[in-house]
């Protein structure tokens, strides 16, 4: 892309406000990019960090980010990243488990390497992360890239590894080759139609990784990555249109924020041709204003994990014309093959053991194609529970529509056959979900497999019952629990109410939401009620609740 276009923006950096009150950003052209990339390069050769070195970034959003991690690809040596905000002892477990050789970070990153000496006693090299400026300036004087050698490669070899959130469990290092991320950036671009010369506006900081290789200019959003739901809607929306943003990816927690606020304004943002919102399911409510504040431009939701990234897509106007239980996330990518099993507790040594479920029943999502990694890092059981490798070809699925079993993929506009890249064809990931797929090949996600709910009388889904009540207006935030045993679980309802209801009205809110559950089939057995004054989430999107841990919280709280 510096070679392609050196002269176009490749990332602008917020530095204050000009007297005429619009955002005043640090320029970065790819050329100028491509030098400062270098520039990382030169300095991490000098410290002596050796292709396939393990390497912990801790460095700030943005350029330090971009610029250290381009710089390490190019030596061949392994990124390391972990999210800090899953909290400092996961962290410190996480670097422990990673075992880096490298520490490239901001001053506070390496004092915290020597305060916690046994945690990164792996660690040989320390590297300071700060940005050279003077090698900015002279790709400026010189006019093109300044370009280091890049270290051969190979699509099955180890590029990265990035660490899951943990939101249902450990968090677990997940093992990227070079091949996945190869993948990753063609099937973005192709699912998308994203061009180079586009802007983006990432309100997630690893996302903006993608776009020096899609040859999107990056604009950093006035956003702390550390408390994302303190987001400031006016000053990205100020971003937005000054810079005349194209595409923008954040959860769905911080686009209703901005959606409402451009909604109370009755301000649009014609410019955004499109807008990816993930990590949680898209409320009813942002679908259906996303229209008034995108007029020529649409929401999506990709749908994936860290482990398969994207798997399936669905765009505003797609989910007008579907109703059903559930979340629904739509078709399969290019290249990406979907199917729903009997859900099991432990490993799977192979998909011909498994019976496939029909189109319309609920069950365990999983995924294969060239995105799908192949292993956790080290973790030799979680890789074995959360893959399975296909021997001699897959048990035959059923045709719920025709009642008769074919063979896989002998549709392809449902099944499509995912093209061999990074030795992935053959390893099926467990999402770690519960969904179906519908008679016209959509998936519908109904939910986490840890967070169903057991009872005497059959298994509840989260999705599906929380969508009864999630649109009522004294409703913030609402998550199903179980109380109990699996097995013998009982069903609550757990409810955030918004800020502008009065705690007063909870006894009769109680006696409203246990009247909604009386009138459905899935939730007619839900009688207490749990108010919670700020459900626990993740970090990360500020979107995924941890229903487990309010499950504990409910077992000594008052229901209503």
């Amino acid at each position: 892309m510096a070679a392609a276009q050196p002269d176009t923006a490749a990332l602008k950096i917020p530095r204050g406000r000009t007297a005429a009150g619009e955002i005043d950003y640090l320029t970065l052209t790819f050329a100028e990019l491509a030098s400062e990339v270098a520039a990382w390069q030169s300095r991490l050769t000098v410290a002596g960090v050796r292709p396939g070195d393990r390497t912990l970034v801790m460095v700030r959003p943005g350029l330090p980010l971009i610029a250290a991690v381009f710089a390490l690809f190019t030596l061949g040596a392994v990124p390391v990243v972990i999210d800090p905000g899953m909290g400092l002892k996961h962290f410190l477990g996480c670097v422990v488990h990673a075992r880096p050789r490298v520490l490239v970070g901001i001053p506070f990153a390496r004092l915290l390497s020597r305060l916690f000496r046994r945690t990164f006693s792996s660690v040989k090299i320390r590297v300071a992360a700060a940005n050279s400026l003077t090698a900015r300036l002279a790709s400026r004087q010189a006019q093109k890239p300044k370009l280091e050698t890049i270290a051969p490669c190979s699509a099955t070899e180890l590029a990265a590894i990035l660490f899951t959130s943990g939101s249902t469990g450990a968090p677990k290092g997940v093992c990227y080759e070079h091949g996945h991320f190869d993948a990753q950036v063609r099937l973005i671009r192709e699912t998308y139609d994203i061009r180079p010369g586009e802007i983006d506006l990432p309100l997630l900081p690893i996302f903006a990784l993608f776009n020096p290789a899609l040859g999107m200019t990056t604009i950093i959003p006035e956003l702390d990555p550390r408390r994302p739901a303190t987001l400031n809607a006016a000053k990205i929306v100020q971003a937005i249109r000054q810079e005349n943003v194209t595409n923008s990816f954040g959860s769905p927690t911080l686009w209703r924020k901005i959606g409402d606020h451009c909604l109370a304004r009755g301000i649009t943002l014609p410019t955004l041709r499109r807008v990816l919102c993930a990590g949680a399911p898209v409320p009813a409510r942002l679908w259906e204003i996303s229209p008034e504040i995108l007029p020529r431009g649409q929401l999506h939701s990709p749908y994936g994990a860290t482990e398969a990234l994207p798997v399936t897509s669905i765009s505003a106007d797609e989910i007008k014309m579907v109703r059903g239980p559930g979340a629904c996330v739509g078709r399969p990518v290019s290249e990406i093959e979907i199917k729903i099993i009997v859900p099991v507790e432990g490993a799977i040594e192979s998909m011909a053991d498994m019976r496939e479920l029909p189109r319309g029943e609920i069950g365990e999502i999983v995924v294969r194609g060239p995105v799908v990694t192949n292993s956790y890092d080290a973790l030799p059981a979680a890789t074995a529970l959360a893959k399975i490798k296909t021997t001699g070809g897959d048990a035959p699925s059923v045709n719920a529509a025709a009642g008769q079993f074919e063979t896989p993929n002998s549709n392809p506009n449902l099944n499509p056959t995912p093209k061999t890249a990074a030795g992935t064809a053959g390893i099926w990931h467990r999402m770690g979900d519960c969904g179906y797929l519908d008679l016209d090949g959509r998936l519908w996600f109904c939910g986490r497999k840890a967070e169903r709910i057991e009872t005497v009388h059959g298994v509840l889904y989260t999705e599906p019952c929380e969508q009864i009540f999630r649109g009522h207006p004294a409703v913030a935030r609402c998550a199903l629990v179980g109380l109990g045993p699996r097995g013998l679980q009982e069903p609550a309802l757990a409810i955030e109410l918004t800020a502008s209801t009065p705690v007063s009205d909870r006894a009769g809110l109680a006696r409203e939401f246990r009247e909604i559950a009386a009138r459905n089939a899935a939730t007619a057995r839900i009688e207490k009620i749990f108010f919670h004054p700020g459900f626990p989430v993740d970090v990360r999107h500020n979107a995924k609740i941890h229903r487990l841990t309010l499950a504990k919280w409910a077992t000594s709280a008052r229901s209503w």
